[in-house]
């Protein structure tokens, strides 16, 4: 085994086919992840900007709290990496298809 040169992560070393499964397998966790807290992030800015939630709700006026903007920032980030982590996967994935493609 070899460690990682800037992580603590511990590399065992793999075969190339079990190596690509592994890392389309995290890639389909992380991409999971990455969206489950999107739908979080969306679900708290919808609690956030309900009436029922602020004290202004009989007035029906609904009042943004300085952790909106925050909470969108942090979702646009997740909605980039989300993009990205779907893309990385989607190449992997055509790459090989590509080598069992016959010529």
């Amino acid at each position: 085994m070899q460690k990682a040169a800037k992580s603590d992560i511990v590399i065992e070393a793999v075969d190339g086919n079990d190596a690509y499964q592994s890392i389309v397998s995290d890639l389909m966790c992380l991409i999971g992840q990455v969206q489950a807290s999107l739908l979080r992030i969306e679900s708290a800015i919808a609690c956030e900007t309900s009436p029922a939630s602020t004290d202004a709700a009989d007035t029906g006026i609904i009042v943004l709290d300085d952790v909106t903007p925050r909470y969108a920032k942090a979702g646009a980030v997740l909605k980039a990496w989300d993009a990205g982590l779907g893309a990385a996967l989607e190449f992997l994935l055509e790459a090989k298809a590509m080598e069992h493609r016959p010529n």
